[in-house]
């Protein structure tokens, strides 16, 4: 006997859901548009580009998307749906079904590994298309109940709605068990996480979640039990690519490079397409000094990225290492170019990022005289701008500023550095190492701890401000100690706990509630899945004042208080 929710599932209202159907050739769009009107469907959309659709993407929120893998020239099948995924455009709930005559492995590896719900093979015909568009419907409306929490990036609250789903029908116990574990990770749960993978490995083997199960190791910082688990599963699946790109990252935090090298080069032997991956096999084997391999890695990054949400000046700066590290400065310069004129719009720190590596080329192919003027070039843009860039950025003009005979600059950007990571040991250590590379170690040690204490009085002033119930005073003192450190995680997340904290006991307020969103997004875009982050985001959502009376909720979640 079925189930409320599959005999629910069973009665598609096909003719109220949104359509959009992606090939470059009109007969075949127009012949997939017919199948879906069989079905009763009306509100089609169609694009005869990657570009197109991406654009339709942006604006609608579709429910079943069907797309062809080779689209012509710019963005493939494989690319728009990465970018789907990447800019949250899909919803859980979502069916992405790939149309494509394509059936080299390289392909289908490529495309399965952004897991559309299925790869149809043409030619089809209308009676396949129609199966297997009911069969993924079926199994993704489990999901529609989640969908405006994960929306809204409320992911407890999804989290919840996933152990409903589960206690009203067990058919889709698995996958909503592996929606769960995703929504503990990114919530900074990892023990939740492991036990939703436990329990789907319970019941049946899946790579996926002993997969999921091996990163949970790998974060907690247990590598060689990962490095075991992550072999564990390619030796049963030689195709699960994942597991080859979180080994080689068990590696490098190992740091054994060489390990990692060989296993990220096996994965794009295996699927050759995937930016990110050709990416870190550049910068992995520019560690290593293999130059070669390096410059292969890069090339291909350039060549498979150039219409890739995932495409960044990255792999333009190792490539001009790599010509740097061949005495070709020429077309290294050539290189930070291109990267300035693709990447400058969207990246502000790219003139900085493009002169540190002139920079670094110029200096690793020995001519000191241009090294320094590129060092002299930076000093005067850090000084020109008040904003300074990420981490890795100010650690590299660091690094650079030094070599080339700098002082100051160096030293301000290191305190810098210091202060919005007080409470970051690795990375001060990392910091310590470069005033110790620049013979500064003990004054280094000394600007560091100045740089902690700092940012310490400034958030614990904040906190007892709270704590004695002057919440106005503590919002106004953390907006100024946001001001003076304004990518200190802690810092921000106290804020974010002090606008909260000001809203329940005044009242709620919309700007106020927009600022601590702000705040919050900021935070995660520094390092996403963190636990605070998700607890402040229900907080949030709890905040706002419910249009009409609503039945009693559950008992919330306890509030978390600033950090000291």
């Amino acid at each position: 006997m079925s189930s409320p929710l599959e005999r629910k599932a069973e009665q598609i209202d096909w003719a109220g859901k949104n359509y959009l159907v992606v090939d470059d050739f009109i007969g075949v769009r127009q012949l997939l548009r017919e199948s879906l009107r069989s079905l009763g469907a009306r509100n089609i959309d169609q694009a005869a580009s990657g570009g197109e659709a991406i654009a339709l993407l942006a604006k609608t929120r579709y429910d079943v998307v069907l797309c062809d893998f080779n689209l012509g020239d710019g963005k493939n099948g494989q690319q728009v749906l990465e970018e789907a995924r990447v800019r949250n455009f899909l919803l859980p709930s979502s069916v992405w079904m790939m149309v494509s005559a394509e059936k080299s492995v390289e392909s289908v590896m490529g495309a399965a590994e952004h897991q559309p719900d299925a790869y149809l093979v043409k030619p089809i015909t209308e009676g396949v298309l129609l199966t297997r568009l009911n069969r993924a419907w079926h199994r993704k409306q489990v999901f529609r109940p989640i969908d405006q929490a994960y929306a809204e990036k409320d992911y407890l609250r999804a989290a919840r709605l996933c152990d409903e789903q589960i206690a009203a029908s067990r058919v889709h116990e698995t996958e909503l068990l592996r929606m769960k574990a995703r929504l503990m990770e990114k919530s900074g749960e990892p023990e939740k996480a492991r036990e939703a993978y436990e329990r789907v490995l319970a019941g049946r083997e899946y790579q996926w979640a002993r997969s999921g199960l091996a990163k949970i190791r790998m974060v907690n910082g247990e590598l060689e039990q990962a490095r075991q688990m992550f072999l564990g599963v390619i030796a049963e699946n030689r195709y699960y690519i994942d597991a080859y790109d979180q080994l080689a990252q068990v590696y490098q935090n190992m740091g054994k490079y060489e390990e990692a090298c060989s296993i990220l080069e096996r994965a794009t032997k295996l699927s050759p397409n995937s930016v990110p991956r050709q990416r870190n096999l550049g910068k992995v084997c520019l560690k290593l000094g293999n130059v070669a391999m390096a410059e292969k890695a890069f090339r291909k990054c350039i060549a498979i990225g150039e219409y890739s949400v995932r495409k960044t000046p990255d792999a333009y700066f190792g490539l001009a290492r790599v010509c740097g590290l061949k005495n070709d400065p020429k077309e290294a310069l050539v290189l930070l170019g291109a990267a300035q004129r693709e990447f400058g719009a969207e990246h502000p720190d790219m003139p900085l990022r493009a002169k540190i590596t002139e920079g670094l080329v110029y200096h690793e192919s020995g001519d000191y005289r241009h090294a320094r003027k590129a060092g002299d070039e930076l000093e005067a843009q850090l000084n020109a701008r008040p904003e300074r860039p990420d981490v890795p950025t100010c650690l590299e003009m660091a690094t650079l500023l030094f070599a080339v005979g700098v002082k100051d600059a160096p030293v301000e950007l290191l305190c810098y550095v210091a202060r919005n990571n007080h409470d970051n040991a690795v990375l001060l250590d990392e910091v310590q190492a470069i005033f110790e590379k620049a013979r500064m170690g003990e004054e280094g040690a000394s600007l560091i701890r100045a740089a902690k204490k700092e940012a310490s009085d400034l958030m614990n002033q904040g906190v007892l401000l709270w704590k004695t119930g002057k919440l106005g005073e503590a919002v106004a003192w953390m907006r100024n100690a946001r001001t003076k450190l304004p990518n200190n995680q802690r810092i921000l997340f106290n804020a974010a706990q002090v606008l909260v904290s000001h809203m329940k006991e005044k009242g709620y307020d919309e700007l106020m509630a927009a600022e601590a969103h702000e705040v919050l997004a900021h935070v995660d875009q520094l390092q996403p899945g963190q636990q605070r982050f998700a607890q402040l985001m229900e907080q949030l959502a709890a905040l706002v004042p419910k249009v009409e009376e609503a039945p009693a909720e559950e008992t919330p979640t306890p509030p978390t208080e600033p950090e000291a």
